[in-house]
């Protein structure tokens, strides 16, 4: 028995962690309908059969699989692979091979459990022989979700810059649609032309993402958005304005948090959601500083050695996080020649934030120390309103909660917490319908000024 056990644990390390993709099916999670297919697409000019999962279909497998103390997006990823599985097994029949499958599931550091997210989906796994086989493979944030170990060396380096383009090329093609949606001359129209927009950029990604994409990425997108600028009704009144902020997943998931944007948008708001490009450049910015942090202590107690790997991780990562924060510049300055889409902020602002309100540290590693100083940002920087989206029990978001929440009340902004476990809340719209009549009470005092 301890020898079935020892070779068990063997298997399940070989199945999980930086799996080198050969020519297997890769799966991905689908976050949210644009990030993920533009994401999709640029992997595939790398030769990689990138295939998104159907979302939302599994969640009795989910259910099934967890005890219900786990985060929402565990079930949600988990009840997805499951649920497609079993669609494969059926579809194949006896051709099935779960060996010829890598599911990706990447991971940041604690006290979030997302860390946690890939093992225990690899431990049920394991709970049927035949899917022992299916690989998980993990991008880290303790290095900045480098692709090392995952693509050929070759590749390592172009495929990161393409991945990290798609998530930007993302962010600033759902901003344009949330800004011209609630302005939109017809219904529909907004969605209609976001439709073809993003099948266009997708096969701009999956055509030239292995070279470098971002000649023809903006070329593409400068003729969408001055396409989009028509769409918009100037006679339309600006509408409140609401932030979001919260757990990475839950605000850009539409079906775990049942469809909020559009909720809002039919109470009258203009939504600006929290970027992925954000949580990216956070990684970055904090792993600079705590090479920064590793190379004083390295000097003070006289390590030589901690001292030259120190600088190495210093560079590292500004050399990356300037790299991003220049193509973020880059793509959204492309949009905002057409249209006034809100611009992104730089993660050093967001500390300054933090250290000038004193009610918060970025020393903490979990979003609330991007959700805190967002919230503040909206409060001060012309927002209506902000909504602070996440699983039922996280921890990070109820920690922005109770810090939040006293200081939106003395300042008199509408702030409203929105947690998700698949539940219908009898009361959720009741509670966004009040939300956003203190919108339009606060946009009728203070307009969009500061």
């Amino acid at each position: 028995m301890e020898a079935t056990q020892e070779t068990d644990r063997q298997f399940s390390l070989q199945t999980v962690g930086r799996i080198r993709l050969d020519h297997s099916r890769f799966l991905i999670p689908d976050m949210n309908p644009t990030t993920t297919p533009l994401l999709a697409a640029t992997l595939r000019s790398f030769g990689i059969d990138a295939h998104i999962l159907p979302t939302y279909k599994g969640l009795d497998f989910g259910r099934k699989f967890t005890s219900g103390k786990e985060c929402f997006p565990c079930l949600v990823t988990l009840g997805d692979l499951l649920y497609f599985i079993e669609e494969e097994r059926e579809r194949l029949g006896k051709a099935f091979q779960a060996g010829r499958y890598v599911f990706f599931m990447p991971e940041t550091e604690g006290p979030c459990r997302f860390g946690m997210y890939n093992k225990y989906q690899r431990i049920v796994l394991d709970s049927f022989p035949e899917l022992r086989a299916l690989r998980i493979t993990a991008a880290t944030s303790t290095d900045g979700y480098s692709p090392e170990g995952i693509f050929e060396a070759e590749h390592i380096r172009s495929s990161r810059k393409a991945s990290y383009l798609a998530m930007v090329l993302g962010d600033v093609m759902e901003r344009f649609i949330w800004r011209v949606r609630p302005y939109e001359k017809a219904p529909g129209q907004t969605d209609a032309l976001a439709g073809q927009a993003l099948r266009r950029l997708a096969g701009v990604l999956e055509q030239h993402g292995a070279a470098d994409p971002l000649e023809h990425v903006l070329r593409e997108l400068d003729e969408i958005i001055a396409e989009g600028r028509a769409i918009i009704d100037s006679r339309v009144a600006p509408k409140p304005r609401i932030g979001i902020v919260g757990e990475i997943y839950l605000r850009m998931h539409q079906d775990s948090n049942q469809d909020l944007i559009r909720v809002l948008e039919k109470y009258g708001a203009e939504v600006v959601n929290a970027s992925m490009g954000e949580w990216l450049n956070y990684v970055s910015y904090d792993g600079l500083r705590l090479a920064r942090r590793k190379l004083r202590q390295g000097l003070k107690l006289f390590r030589p050695h901690q001292v030259k790997s120190a600088i190495k991780e210093m560079l590292s990562f500004m050399i990356t996080l300037l790299y991003q924060e220049r193509i973020q510049k880059q793509v959204f300055k492309c949009a905002q020649r057409h249209i006034d889409i809100a611009a992104d902020h730089k993660i050093g602002q967001m500390e300054k934030i933090l250290k000038q309100s004193g009610v918060f540290s970025f020393d903490i590693p979990t979003e609330a120390c991007l959700s805190i100083p967002g919230i503040i940002h909206c409060a001060r920087g012309g927002y209506n309103g902000v909504v602070n989206v996440y699983p039922f029990t996280c921890m990070p978001s109820t920690t922005t909660s109770a810090v939040v929440r006293p200081l939106m009340r003395e300042w008199c902004f509408p702030y409203l917490d929105a947690p998700y476990d698949g539940s219908c809340q009898p009361n959720r719209e009741a509670a966004i319908r009040t939300f956003m009549y203190q919108a339009e009470q606060h946009l009728a005092r203070h307009g969009r000024g500061h």
